[in-house]
């Protein structure tokens, strides 16, 4: 069908005295980009199963509304979440807001391997083998937020249908509601000043004594 000058045309040009001229590519070269659910590298060693960390020291970090407008934020515990309930809750919201200008946002990113074992698997023949991506939540984390020209009642109606797709109890927030340390919002009296007193009086005459008094050990050896 095609003759061999029309091949050649395809080869590169090359002179005696120059170096070869190859053709110009009309794709890249660089690997392309992964989302966020799918980490861009592997894993180097398999990930333990883990917990998410309670941050109870006073850190507030992912409690609230950062890029948008309303935020949808984990209310019961944490738990670990699959990449396939992530991408769901994602899929749910986009399908109620078809046709509206609006950007959403993904606090969390799937970069936890979760491997699995076959069953009557004896012990001591590894952790098994990679299963899906998964993402460690903590308690009172903001997980999905948008902005755009949306109406409260629309926004709170699409998160309401992507918390029943979700495993566990969600939240609607908003932009500027009261930040959260572990599991205890701030605002109406409480801040975090109150929050790092003693819970009890501390008893009287036990302000002096920083450290308690020690007590004398039996096996020195007596005064002659």
């Amino acid at each position: 069908m095609f003759g061999k000058a029309q091949f050649g045309l395809l080869r590169p040009y090359t002179t005696p005295n120059s170096t070869p001229f190859h053709l110009s590519r009309c794709f890249s070269t660089t690997s392309p980009a992964m989302d966020w659910l799918t980490p861009k590298f592997a894993e180097k060693s398999k990930s333990p199963k883990g917990r998410p960390k309670m941050r109870t020291g006073g850190s507030t970090r992912g409690t609230t509304v950062e890029h948008g407008d309303y935020g949808l934020r984990m209310k019961d515990h944490d738990r670990r979440l699959s990449a396939a309930s992530l991408k769901l809750g994602e899929e749910t919201i986009r399908r109620r807001l078809r046709g509206m200008n609006y950007t959403l946002y993904k606090r969390v990113s799937a970069n936890i391997g979760v491997y699995t074992s076959g069953n009557e698997m004896r012990m001591g023949k590894g952790k098994g083998k990679f299963d899906y991506w998964a993402a460690r939540v903590p308690v009172s984390r903001i997980v999905f937020e948008v902005k755009g020209n949306l109406h409260e009642k629309i926004a709170r109606e699409a998160f309401r249908l992507a918390a029943h797709k979700l495993p566990g109890q969600w939240e609607f927030v908003k932009k500027g509601d009261p930040p959260i340390v572990g599991i205890t919002k701030l605002g109406n009296g409480v801040t975090l000043e109150s929050l790092k007193r003693p819970r009890r009086a501390i008893p009287l005459g036990m302000e002096k004594e920083a450290n308690p008094p020690k007590t004398t050990s039996s096996s020195t050896s007596p005064t002659q």
